[in-house]
């Protein structure tokens, strides 16, 4: 039984004992609800005003059990209010030293920066590929579904320089900027790009104007959520086919067939330095590529059977996610056995 049902079960009983001494001296003594009442509170209570009218023996054996069975329940009950007061404040204590020490510890994760409807959704992807992430948020009543979905949170204003330190902004891999104004995400792009100069930020825009704004304040990439919405409803009008190929294509959840992935190239991968024709990669995963996206940034696309892999590389792959992660434990394999454990 958890404590507030126990709370809850300890008051109710109080009731009863109550209800049953004051019924009980009305049909012993006779006396009216106002006298009986009265005489069962002093009773339990123990204060000693003394009888409201002389006892009959019965009416004394009554309050003998009255006061045996009241007093020890209220001692209980008073126990059980105790418990429920200091457990719960000691167990919020505790959980958010665990939180804290986990925090610490945090290396190369992600800072999602509200978590509102785009914020949410961002941090449910993010969260299914198994990223490490701490999300920070100033609405108190969220922190219970933050809680539910497991996820390490800190409530407060995102733009304190104080509170992103705490989030590991300095360890970070990168943060996303996803408060509900362009002026909050403007100032929180200003402060986490002067607190740490190397990590990419991720901003929300909410007007075509405010893209400028955050790129100045040094934002890597700028989203306009509800104009890529346009564009994207507007596409399904006019190529309904290539859509719904790139809801496949670009879909995280686990049941589908179709998933497009980047995977990086590292120099440890045995493809490094082999061209397509010889690295396999058609005939073992039965894969597309898409583009290969070279160290320089120049995007081969539909790369031909001659292009080489190299380290640095970035590879585009269609195919079904079981065969994309064994690419992704050849082609990176040190990021491959890292993640490792979190996946178990």
């Amino acid at each position: 039984m958890n404590n507030t049902k126990h709370f809850a079960y300890s008051l109710v009983f109080s009731f009863l004992l109550i209800v049953a001494g004051t019924v009980g001296y009305m049909l012993i003594e006779g006396w009216n609800f106002l006298d009986s009442f009265f005489m069962t509170i002093t009773t339990l209570a123990t204060v000693g005003y003394g009888e409201v009218h002389p006892l009959t023996p019965w009416g004394r054996i009554f309050s003998i059990v009255l006061i045996v069975l009241g007093v020890g329940f209220f001692f209980y009950v008073g126990g059980a209010v105790i418990q429920f007061m200091l457990e719960g404040r000691v167990r919020a204590l505790l959980g958010r030293r665990r939180l804290d020490r986990k925090l610490a510890r945090l290396k190369n994760h992600y800072i999602v920066c509200g978590c509102g409807r785009i914020g949410k959704v961002i941090c449910e992807k993010l969260q299914r590929e198994n990223f490490d992430l701490v999300v920070i948020d100033k609405n108190p009543s969220l922190i219970e579904t933050l809680e539910a979905m497991k996820l390490a949170y800190l409530c407060g204003d995102a733009g304190d320089e104080a509170l992103l330190l705490k989030a590991g902004i300095q360890q970070a891999k990168a943060l996303v900027a996803a408060l509900a104004t362009d002026t909050e995400n403007v100032f929180l792009v200003l402060t986490a790009r002067q607190l740490a100069p190397k990590i990419k930020i991720i901003a929300r825009a909410g007007t075509e104007a405010a893209k400028s704004k955050l790129k100045t304040a040094g934002a890597d990439i700028v989203e306009a959520p509800y104009e890529n919405g346009a564009y994207t409803m507007a596409q399904r009008i006019i190529r309904p086919t290539v859509t719904n190929f790139l809801d496949l294509a670009f879909a995280t959840h686990r049941h589908k067939d179709i998933q497009m992935e980047e995977i990086p190239v590292t120099s440890k991968s045995t493809l490094h330095g082999l061209m397509l024709k010889d690295s396999g990669i058609r005939q073992k995963y039965n894969l597309i590529i898409i583009a290969i996206k070279k160290e320089d940034d120049q995007m081969l696309f539909n790369p031909s059977y001659e292009a080489k892999l190299s380290a640095g590389d970035t590879v585009i792959a269609v195919g079904e996610p079981g065969s994309l992660k064994r690419l992704e434990a050849v082609l990176n394999p040190s990021e491959t056995k890292r993640q490792a454990p979190d996946q178990g």
